[in-house]
Formats: structure tokens, sequence, C-alpha cells
């Protein structure tokens, strides 16, 4: 018998503070979301219901906890923290602003996905290590939820992460590639292959849950 179709579905958090003020928090405590960041949390979260969610993971930074709590109380499901699903460790970038970042060390986005050596020098987690750690909780979730779609709340670079795994993307286009804030990176298990459906999804009505 031909196995069912399921879903690993990558879920950004929504709009923080950092996001509209232009700074890199990385794993700074107490960066929240903003009014806008909740409103969109809320809509995700209603938009989820035709997946039919079994599990929700969540990383331990608050702006992804809080839309992980909002998505999870919709659903009527908890969620579990994962410490794979934390936000990538800017080393000694965290909480300066992107322009003066670029101005005086130029492109380290490009640099970080592109594996330079100078990313790791300044204590930033390498894109090989959050590749690492990502494909980590993808391959729990899949043995512990057989047959269950399954709904992992994180941040931007995780989600890129595993996107380059399953589409091998190179540095420049990685570094071009955006998740918006509160959007679904969808990718489809069949018969243990896994393939992206979907990036950016804000209406999962308007996703075709049989593809």
């Amino acid at each position: 018998m031909e196995s069912a179709l399921r879903f690993i579905i990558f879920l950004r958090h929504g709009q923080a503070i950092n996001n509209t003020e232009r700074l890199l928090a990385g794993r700074t405590p107490g960066v929240s979301l903003t009014p806008k960041g909740v409103e969109q949390a809320e809509r995700i979260a209603k938009f989820l219901k035709p997946f039919n969610i079994s599990a929700i993971y969540s990383s331990p930074i608050e702006r992804a906890e809080k839309t992980a709590a909002i998505v999870a109380k919709h659903n009527s499901l908890e969620y579990k923290i994962d410490e794979r699903l934390i936000e990538l460790d800017m080393g000694k970038f965290t909480g300066m602003e992107y322009d003066a970042i670029f101005e005086k060390h130029g492109n380290v986005f490009f640099k970080f996905y592109d594996g330079e050596l100078e990313i790791a020098h300044n204590g930033v987690e390498t894109f090989v290590q959050v590749k690492n750690r990502v494909l980590s909780i993808v391959d729990h979730v899949l043995k512990e939820h057989n047959d269950e779609n399954v709904l992992l709340v994180t941040h931007m670079d995780p989600i890129k992460a595993m996107i380059s795994t399953i589409m091998n993307l190179d540095a420049n286009s990685m570094f071009e590639l955006i998740i918006e804030n509160a959007s679904l990176t969808i990718f489809k298990e069949h018969q243990g292959k896994l393939s992206l459906s979907a990036i950016n999804v804000m209406d999962a009505e308007r996703f075709d849950l049989t593809l």
C-alpha cells in the first residue's frame, strides 16, 4: 500500500522589534513581537487549520515561542521547546545595526552562506552547524510523528538551512532569498523523501494538500 503524504512545516516568527529597527538581535533575550507580529501569528494560526497539525516544536527565543504559543492556542495543541530550532548565534555582531555591520565588515551574510572562515573567527555559528542541527530536529520529527503533519516555529536562517539542504542553493541565492515574517515553508515527505512544496505561504487554504 502506498504511504500517505505528510508535511513538515516551518513557520518563521511574526514581526519582532528587531525587524522594524533593522537590528541583528540573534539570541538576545527580550526581543518581543510587535503588535503587528502578534496579528500575523494569529492570522497564520487560523490558516494552519486545514493542515491538521499534530505537534508543534519551537525555538526557545521569545519572538518564536510567542508565535508558537499563539498558533498552539488557536489549534488546541501544546508546543515543545527544542534548542535545535534556536536563532543563529551571531557572535560579535549580535545587537548591531545592519548598516553598521555592512559598512565595517562587508556582506557578512553572504560570507556566512559561503562558509568563509571570517564568520567563525567572529564567533558566528557556521551555516554547516545550522544545517546539522535543523536536519537533526527534522529527522527526530519524521521518526516520532509517523504520518503526521508537524509545525516547526523558528527563524529565517534555520529555514534557509533546510531549503538549502533540499535544493543545494549557492551562497548568492541564499542571500537573496527572504523568508517573510509569519510565513510557512512547506516540505512534503513521501516514501521517505523530502521535497520543497512552497515558500512564503501566507494562506494555507490556498495550498493544495494533495500535491
